[in-house]
């Protein structure tokens, strides 16, 4: 048996009720305050994914980010608050210290063969082997858990104030030593994109999500079959106004399939 990894180690919860998990924050995935927001994510969808009675795999999981998390242990509660007969409605609540740091609510379903199409298609970019590896030094440590190849947008070059005239990022990812991929990690990677408006205008101005919603289209066979391929994902920011913006991002297999459609919320000051 592989030991395991660090995001493993990072999204590891022990069941303390019927409910009810018990976990602890990594810092291996720290952030500039407080852990990387895509590992807090993936450890709600863990919760649901290690419930005794959750139905079918994830379709939609929307993490509303209440308070910066603290290192240290953390609750988590886990309530199907409604079970159909191919849907289950989950309602998500993580604790510190009495407190709620985040509400989630998400979408299980057992999905059946149907006719299908796909609209968003993946953008034009060279492969994984033929686009350089970023190298760290990274100011935060959850950047060294992921390989990350920008095809376009990556970190600004010099932080001179300098306004692009757009936001998008293209870049191929995957998990840093390479793992399998799963629910937990897709959800991890959908948050994956700095923020927009560091890349609008060459500014660190402080930034985090406020709300964070992601649409599976995927299912547990599908990941399985994928191992530790590479991800293809985009991201381009809608509005900037009054403190907030928005971004819409997506995540495509090595093969073109799309995997994950993304929205966001992200708070800045400036």
């Amino acid at each position: 048996m592989e030991s395991p990894t660090l995001f493993d180690q990072a999204v590891a919860l022990t069941q303390a009720s019927d409910d009810g998990f018990a976990g602890h924050t990594s810092a291996a995935y720290g952030n500039m305050v407080g852990p990387f927001g895509g590992v807090t994510a993936a450890q709600a969808i863990q919760a649901v994914l290690l419930h005794p009675k959750r139905l079918g795999d994830p379709a939609a999981l929307t993490v509303n980010f209440c308070a910066a998390v603290a290192d240290g242990p953390f609750s988590i509660t886990a309530r199907p608050a409604r079970t159909n007969r191919s849907t289950q409605h989950w309602v998500i609540d993580m604790q510190q210290d009495g407190e709620t740091v985040l509400t989630a609510t998400a979408v299980t379903a057992v999905r059946r063969e149907t006719w299908g199409a796909t609209e968003c298609n993946p953008p034009v970019v060279p492969a994984p082997a033929d686009v350089n590896r970023v190298d760290g030094p990274f100011g935060v440590e959850w950047i060294n858990r992921y390989e990350l190849r920008f095809a376009e947008g990556g970190f600004p070059a010099q932080w001179d104030g300098a306004e692009h005239e757009s936001s998008r990022t293209q870049l191929w990812v995957r998990d840093n030593p390479p793992r399998p991929l799963d629910f937990a990690s897709l959800t991890a990677m959908s948050d994956i994109f700095y923020p927009r408006i560091w890349r609008r205008r060459a500014t660190p101005v402080a930034a985090g999500t406020v709300t964070l919603s992601i649409y599976f289209h995927t299912d547990s066979d599908q990941l399985e079959s994928m191992g530790s391929d590479y991800l293809l994902g985009q991201a381009q920011a809608q509005a900037y106004r009054n403190g907030y913006f928005d971004h819409s991002g997506q995540l495509w297999s090595e093969t073109g399939d799309l995997l994950v459609t993304t929205h966001q919320m992200v708070y800045y000051k400036q």
